[in-house]
């Protein structure tokens, strides 16, 4: 579990997945009209009350029933979810069977699942920004050949990432990541840049990480001396503060000990301290450090483990591969491509390249003639094998239509099946409710002028005990036309993280996701707009940011099931791998794709099921 274990890439989420969703009464009639262009919406992104108020329905008791319901259509196979799962699985089934008739629903306006797409126009400029999955996470040595033969197959060369990525961009301008103190913690208000603690996955590359030494950063924190002596020996200190176990027996304790209660026991640190390191585990793994074994902060290079002599893989650690595999709008480019090569007419461009910028017509997702079809605003409402086949029920708003196929690719929200396909037996429909999913929270935040980050001299701030946990400006890719705003005067993307988490103790990790739901839903658009404009100028007003004037716009993409669960040794016993493995067996003719039936939210992942399940299907 501790070389997969970074929570960036997590593609494929689908919020409430395909039975989560209503559509508003324009976007289900667009399909006959002007078509909608979901990518340039501002204000609420990601997923919106109407995406889930059907499936929070099922939930709450409302029964949708396949009896007495005729089937008006008929495809060789329906997936139900439009995200990297569903798109890489309808992929494979048009190679393997270029007549078949494939429907996709899917319950969001938009395709991609988590890979969505923000763009902004700012002074007559294009700013396009990624509103869920981010990037492709070491694909050169972590992705199995297939997920890495599937996007060669797109047209994406890595290869080129290395040119159009440029890392030198911000170390270049003297840039470092800071770590932010708020008063509500500390008493004041306090960025000290030059963060010693480079943690992996980075695009920084270690040369031009401009982090000063640990005494200098820890000098100008606002910590008592004694707490900086402290932090002081977390971060230099050699000696082994497990001596006498063996190297088994340190990755079982570090395995099953949270990362905070190593901090606390090792080194000494207060409540204070502790909150400079609660948070900054929430970007990679949608839980703070007390839910975060340590053993998965090691795998990350966070400090406190230097004296243990552990051993790293055979070729090094496999989370510092260069973090630079990145679209301007983040994985939203690789659903793109998926779409352009089922849909004809759909964009224009054969290219990586051309596929930043080019523009789709969403009126012809869902065209008739078409042998693939996408069909958007559609949340599944139950789901049966028919002894030949599949019968899928779906709504659109109070509208109710019944498709029938020889297969269905179930690739959205696990824990949603039960409600809605009475063919589960009780194994498998407990190892499905098992799959509760984190909630997150992209902000995109388009400013006319980045000169206040250079003037505070960061492009990254930590913030662990702030609201947004990390606020960063955008990764520095210029692609195709696209050319990124390499002077600070131009206008930028900034991205700003906030993962809801309970306060006070919790039972396990499910439960706290559960808990952070429910605020990330109590929250409206305005609180996280005022949040972000409250912690942006606390950090960057002496470096002359001004939010009336800087901000351009802002998109909230709000995913109330995000990342897909992932075994977690502090909660889950041996034995919840078996269960996992158990989730995602074959349903008749109901296969399993996606991260929530791999069980890990990573691009590759959803695309290695896919090919699974297109094998089961055409043999």
């Amino acid at each position: 579990m501790a070389s997969r274990i970074t929570r960036r890439d997590f593609i494929d989420g689908f919020a409430c997945a395909i039975i989560a969703g209503s559509a508003s009464p324009g976007l289900v009639l667009a399909r006959g009209g002007a078509a909608p262009y979901p990518p340039g919406r501002t204000g609420y992104g990601g997923s919106q009350p109407g995406d889930f108020a059907i499936a929070h329905g099922v939930r709450d008791g409302r029964q949708y029933g396949l009896h007495g319901q005729t089937a008006t259509e008929h495809y060789d196979v329906v997936v139900i979810g439009a995200g990297i799962g569903g798109l890489a699985t309808s992929h494979y089934l048009r190679k393997a069977r270029p007549k078949a008739r494939i429907l996709i629903l899917d319950n969001h306006d938009d395709f991609g699942g988590h890979a969505r797409r923000n763009e902004f126009h700012v002074d007559g400029r294009l700013l396009v920004g990624y509103g869920g999955s981010e990037s492709m996470d070491a694909p050169k040595t972590r992705w199995t050949q297939v997920a890495r033969d599937c996007v060669a197959s797109l047209g994406v060369d890595l290869a080129r990432f290395e040119k159009a990525f440029h890392r030198d961009l911000y170390p270049g301008l003297g840039l470092s990541s800071g770590l932010f103190f708020p008063r509500e913690v500390y008493g004041v208000d306090r960025l000290v840049s030059g963060d010693p603690m480079r943690t992996i996955p980075t695009d920084v590359p270690a040369d031009l990480f401009k982090g000063r030494s640990a005494a200098a950063f820890i000098a100008d924190c606002p910590i008592d001396d004694a707490q900086k002596a402290c932090l002081l020996s977390l971060y230099t200190d050699k000696r082994d503060v497990l001596a006498g176990r063996s190297l088994e027996e340190k990755q079982q304790l570090l395995a099953t000990t949270s990362y905070r209660d190593y901090l606390a026991r090792n080194f000494a640190l207060d409540e204070r301290s502790l909150a400079m390191f609660d948070g900054r585990t929430l970007d990679e793994f949608a839980s703070k450090s007390g839910a975060v074994p340590a053993l998965y902060a090691w795998s990350c290079e966070y400090p406190g483990f230097q004296g243990l002599g552990l051993p790293l893989p055979k070729g090094g650690n496999p989370e510092a591969a260069p973090y630079i595999y990145h679209f301007p709008d983040g994985n939203a480019s690789l659903a793109r491509l998926f779409v352009r090569s089922l849909i004809p007419g759909v964009a224009p461009g054969n290219s990586m390249e051309d596929i930043v910028t080019a523009r789709f017509d969403y009126g012809r997702l869902d065209v008739p003639a078409n042998r693939v079809r996408l069909r958007l605003c559609s949340t599944v409402v139950a789901l049966a094998n028919n002894g030949a086949g599949v019968d899928v029920l779906y709504a659109q708003g109070e509208d109710l239509t019944c498709v029938r196929a020889s297969h269905a690719v179930y690739a959205g929200y696990s824990a949603m099946l039960p409600y809605i396909c009475a063919d589960l037996d009780a194994v498998q429909r407990r190892a499905l409710s098992q799959q509760v999913k984190a909630p997150l929270v992209y902000v995109n935040v388009a400013i006319r002028s980045w000169r206040s980050w250079v003037n505070r001299g960061i492009h990254y701030v930590n913030n662990p005990a702030g609201f947004y946990s990390h606020v960063k400006l955008d990764y520095p890719v210029s692609l195709g036309r696209y050319r990124f705003p390499t002077h600070p005067d131009e206008p930028m993307v900034l991205h700003l993280i906030h993962v809801p988490w309970p306060d006070g103790p919790i039972k396990d990790q499910r439960s706290a996701w559960r808990a952070g739901r429910a605020q990330v839903y109590s929250r409206s658009f305005e609180e996280f707009e005022l949040r972000a404009r409250d912690e942006l100028t606390r950090i960057l007003a002496p470096g002359g940011f001004d939010s009336e004037r800087d901000i351009g716009a802002i998109t909230v993409n709000r995913w109330g099931h995000g990342y897909s669960y992932y075994s977690n040794p502090l909660f889950d016993p041996p034995e919840a791998e078996r269960e996992m493995d158990l989730s995602s067996k074959k349903l008749g003719r109901v296969h399993f794709a996606g991260t929530d039936a791999a069980w890990m939210p990573f691009a590759d992942r959803a695309i290695d099921t896919a090919h699974r399940v297109a094998a089961e299907i055409s043999g």
